[in-house]
């Protein structure tokens, strides 16, 4: 009797918690790094902009970095699941200040196999999430630190993983469609101002100055930079300049009277570069 008596209490104590307690998807905490957006956190988590607006109780679309946000984790949410990560390779947790050029220089793979082998329309990633290493592609860590030191010897200018995704994105916006040696001259320009005492020291500081580059006012910043883009970055981060040191760029249908008035210093696609007068 008494048995039954704890059996009858133990299932109403359940019933009212689940009735307290509805099941719900999980969710995940996400901090803002430098560059962030809501569209941005959108793309590599897959959730949309006004659920995560909702979730955390934004008002705004204003974020800085280190803000905390609450990711929840839906079925829709861009995650590969266990089951195909084992069949097809080793899995990787994406961690902070990760990017997949990096993981793919780290296990020695190109980006290219990295983004099929977990159907990646786009380089952009978020922290927890699991990529598939494909078996066959992997090597021993430890050597590919050496590659990796050797192929990023002397940058023209010191830089993180943050600064190259930035600058590739800036590339992406306002050269997407040009050539590569047009993408690298983007890049370069960018890098000419950060060591020119006329313009901020920073690659950040450079491209967000105000009214600089049309894609910071209209967000197209925000979007993921393109696989040539992100080559052309470290192209010119390692010191090709195509420009012959050029300040500015534009494109040849700029009507801009300033940009037609200084000394052009070359031509590539569609891409006009000049230096201050």
């Amino acid at each position: 009797m008494k048995l039954s008596v704890r059996f009858k209490r133990a299932f109403a104590v359940m019933c009212l918690f689940s009735m307290l307690f509805p099941s719900t998807a999980l969710a995940y905490q996400y901090t803002v790094v430098l560059g962030d957006s809501l569209y941005s956190i959108s793309q590599k988590t897959g959730i949309s902009i006004a659920k995560i607006k909702t979730t955390n109780g934004l008002t705004g679309d204003l974020l800085h970095p280190g803000h905390v946000l609450t990711i929840p984790d839906t079925k829709d949410a861009k995650t590969i699941p266990n089951s195909q990560a084992n069949s097809t390779g080793t899995s990787y947790t994406v961690k902070s200040g990760d990017t997949l050029y990096v993981i793919s220089k780290k296990f020695g793979i190109s980006l290219n196999v990295l983004m099929k082998a977990n159907e990646l329309s786009s380089s952009m990633i978020y922290p927890g999430q699991r990529l598939t290493i494909p078996a066959a592609n992997i090597r021993s860590t430890a050597p590919m630190v050496a590659q990796v030191s050797r192929s990023a010897e002397r940058p023209i200018i010191s830089y993180t993983d943050q600064d190259l995704d930035l600058l590739a994105r800036l590339v992406t916006a306002e050269a997407g469609g040009e050539p590569l040696e047009a993408q690298v001259g983007v890049a370069a320009v960018v890098l000419n101002r950060v060591q020119s005492s006329k313009f901020p020291n920073s690659i950040y500081d450079v491209i967000y100055a105000p009214n600089q580059f049309s894609p910071v006012r209209n967000g197209w910043i925000n979007k993921p930079a393109t696989t040539t883009a992100i080559k052309a970055a470290e192209t010119a981060l390692q010191g090709s300049d195509p420009t012959n040191g050029a300040l500015y760029f534009f494109d040849n249908t700029a009507s801009n009277s300033f940009l037609r008035s200084l000394p052009v210093t070359a031509n590539h696609g569609r891409m006009i570069y000049a230096m201050a007068k």
